[in-house]
């Protein structure tokens, strides 16, 4: 077979960037070439998020914006995979026409014989294959990462078991399975022989690791391993639920040098009504105890939470308990999203839906006070020394290099613009805090200049 030009867009959170990552190298295996550009493809692959509208809507404007293209070359094949097909299924096809195949979450490491089989005389004329979101990757999966050398993301398990109100994760990844130690361990080797320094650990609940395996291993077991990993200097902790924030875990974070002193805790809200119609596990006094914890055990932890907006039943008074919540709480990076009423969830069900205007005004309340409180956070940092993470030039005339301190995750947090010459993406370098404004910061290597 001849080779073939293949056009890869991946959508959504982490998690689906490695299946897309595992896809482009299987596919890169067997004969097809991966392109930057879609105008040169013989083949374009959307893998998409479908968690929520804004989500679907961006998916649906990628595949339409990308199909335009079978208009100018008939022949372009256009295959989008991932979260959209596995939860709308073979509705799809009628509904968008233009693609050749739809493919679920489950047929990741197939890709290959299901491209194939379009270029072939038999071809099926099925044009949608969506199975049971069972797949979960393991260290044999090839990956051709798109982050940079020096950084990757480590999937220790797949699916939630959780069942929160609002959320459709569970049918489209399917019930929490983890990976063994021993798995994850070998793609952290792997990783680190290819030059990758940080591991971002990420599952749809990193604290339920384990729990699926024989033993049942716990994310602390895990981390006491991965810390071993030669040439890993950082690993990052996303999706942690205070539930699984132990005592335990947070003294491993603390007593380890190459485990950031930074944990993501998606909250969702404060108000006690509202976390038991969301169904989420905790209240607001675990919340509450788990923070302190936290900054009791970790000193200098930065902590990073995800909150929700407009949920069914979340009156003016509910609503002005989660901003109090947010000023008492302080926390160093926040990401407040409106509630998007899913089809086929318990929440969307529910009386008393708020409305967008209302939905946008609270939200921006929070994001308000959380600039406020980011700067503040900042501006402490100022005459600190702190060790960066170097990722690149930046447009900054004053500050030419652009990374990251421990505090600050790619893509979600802000940056640290550097003042400095001849630094090397990949290096870590000791600087020094000098200014600062809402997200980022700026750095000196030497600040006598």
């Amino acid at each position: 077979m001849k080779q073939r030009n293949i056009h890869i867009v991946s959508l959504g959170c982490p998690k689906n960037l490695i299946d897309s990552e595992v896809m482009a190298a299987i596919l890169s295996e067997n004969n097809y070439r991966i392109v930057s550009q879609a105008h040169d493809a013989d083949v374009i692959l959307i893998n998409t998020c479908a968690f929520i509208l804004p989500a679907k809507e961006e998916s649906i404007d990628e595949i339409l914006r990308l199909a335009q293209l079978k208009k100018e070359r008939a022949a372009v094949k256009l295959v989008v995979t991932g979260c959209l097909p596995q939860r709308y299924g073979k509705s799809l096809s009628d509904a968008l026409p233009e693609v050749d195949l739809f493919l679920g979450t489950h047929e990741v490491p197939e890709i290959t014989r299901y491209v194939d089989h379009l270029f072939q005389r038999e071809a099926s004329r099925n044009r949608s294959v969506i199975h049971k979101p069972r797949f979960l990757m393991d260290a044999g999966h090839p990956r051709l990462l798109s982050t940079p050398f020096y950084r990757a993301y480590l999937k220790i398990a797949e699916g939630c078991s959780n069942r929160c109100a609002y959320c459709v994760i569970p049918d489209l990844r399917g019930r929490a399975r983890s990976r063994p130690v021993e798995d994850i361990l070998k793609e952290a080797q792997n990783l680190a022989a290819r030059g990758v320094k940080e591991l971002i650990l990420t599952a749809q609940d990193t604290t339920a690791y384990g729990k699926t395996l024989k033993g049942k291993p716990t994310l602390s077991v895990l981390l006491k391993q991965l810390v071993a990993v030669d040439g890993i200097e950082w690993i990052r902790l996303l999706y942690a639920y205070p539930t699984g924030l132990s005592r335990e875990l947070l003294e491993i974070i603390a007593g380890e040098d190459k485990i950031c002193k930074y944990i993501d805790i998606p909250v969702q809200h404060i108000d006690n009504a509202i976390l038991q119609a969301m169904n989420r596990r905790g209240d607001s006094a675990l919340i509450r105890k788990v923070m302190a914890n936290a900054r009791a055990i970790i000193p200098q932890v930065a902590l990073r939470t995800s909150v929700i907006v407009g949920f069914p039943g979340e009156t003016p008074a509910k609503s002005q308990r989660l901003l109090s919540f947010i000023r008492e709480a302080r926390f160093d990076h926040l990401g407040a999203f409106k509630y998007s009423r899913e089809e086929g969830t318990a929440a969307a069900g529910l009386p008393r839906q708020v409305s967008d205007r209302v939905k946008d005004a609270r939200r921006n309340a929070i994001m308000e006070e959380q600039a406020v409180i980011s700067w503040e956070i900042n501006r402490s940092l100022l005459g600190t020394d702190a060790k960066v993470l170097v990722e690149g030039t930046s447009a900054v005339a004053e500050y030419p290099y652009v990374g990251r301190l421990a505090r600050q995750a790619p893509d979600i947090d802000g940056v640290t613009y550097l003042k400095g010459s001849n630094l090397v993406p990949g290096d870590f370098v000791e600087c020094r805090i000098t200014g600062c404004d809402e997200y980022d910061l700026y750095a000196a290597i030497d600040p006598a200049n």
